[in-house]
């Protein structure tokens, strides 16, 4: 975890030699901090549930080909979106920013940028999300639609109750059901258990990420998971993995992935395995450590499918 610097208005938890504080113009490093351009972790996070559905969708019907063209609108609407959420979420909570020693020295509560100056930023972020998403069919149009409300009820969920990583599941995993029906017109068993697989892997990965607070978080009373699981932290993560896997494992069996893919799941697995085993609890380096590796999960998991998808016959197309 990088220092922050109050000349160069790096922030706390920024991904060391990131493009933003080597390369940006300065006029729009506050902007790309507060977009968490300097952190990728999170649009990545949000881009994989997209390219599991839509490599999942490959599977079951390899025939029709797998859409590049969707995967790159998902990318694109992934890095979007997330710059926005995480625009509200610190408007939302710039009060609380302040007092934890994590997120003081984010854009707005270090006075980089204004709330009004973050608001326009918003607008524009959601502006280009709407252009993607209204390049898909009506059903995945509703259902972008209806992803706002727990985008914007999210931030509030710290304050209210102890389960806040589970919202942030439900929101984080929708790409699970936009990149399904993409492809397919309908909403079906394996889009759902894809979802509930990345909800329960989110519930745990961002348990992880949420042990870097848990003493200012302790002090000024926002609840967690963390704090919620306490010195239990490791196993109900590893349980919630567990699940993960199960869930993605009886998508695959719906869909037709075959014997190929039970065998490969043990690339992600053993990432999610070395997370729980290996993970300090209180030393937040190595939680924001593991928390970043679930990048590689996410990459893992569709190069399984993809793997998948070829076996069965896929055409690559758009």
């Amino acid at each position: 975890m990088q220092t922050p610097d109050a000349r160069t208005g790096m922030v706390a938890d920024a991904q060391a030699g990131n493009w933003v504080d080597q390369f940006a113009p300065e006029w729009l490093k506050p902007y790309a901090r507060l977009a968490r351009w300097d952190r990728p972790i999170g649009f990545w996070l949000l881009f994989w549930p997209c390219a599991f559905s839509l490599s999942m969708a490959a599977v079951a019907r390899p025939a029709e080909g797998f859409n590049l063209w969707a995967l790159l609108l998902c990318f694109i609407g992934a890095v979007a979106m997330r710059g926005a959420g995480c625009t509200f979420n610190d408007i939302v909570d710039t009060q609380i920013d302040m007092k934890v020693e994590r997120t003081r020295s984010r854009p707005i509560p270090s006075g980089q940028v204004t709330r009004r100056q973050a608001l326009i930023f918003l607008a524009l972020q959601a502006a280009v999300g709407a252009v993607v998403l209204f390049q898909f069919n009506a059903l995945t149009i509703g259902l972008g639609i209806a992803s706002l409300v727990l985008v914007a009820i999210y931030p509030f969920m710290k304050r209210v109750t102890w389960w806040p990583q589970l919202f942030l599941g439900l929101a984080f995993s929708w790409g699970a059901l936009i990149g399904w029906t993409s492809q397919v017109p309908t909403i079906g068993p394996v889009a759902l258990l894809l979802y509930v697989g990345c909800i329960l892997w989110t519930i745990g990965y961002d348990t992880i990420y949420a042990l870097q607070d848990v003493e200012d978080d302790a002090l000024i009373g926002v609840k967690s998971t963390a704090r919620l699981f306490g010195a239990n932290t490791r196993p109900i993560v590893g349980l919630f993995y567990v699940a993960a896997l199960a869930c993605w494992l009886a998508a695959s069996v719906i869909s037709g992935a075959g014997l190929l893919f039970g065998g490969l799941m043990i690339l992600p697995a053993a990432l999610l395995g070395w997370q729980v085993l290996t993970l300090k609890t209180e030393d937040a380096g190595d939680a924001l450590a593991k928390f970043r590796s679930n990048h590689w999960v996410g990459l893992a998991l569709t190069l399984v499918l993809l793997a998948a998808a070829v076996s069965k016959g896929l055409v690559l197309g758009a």
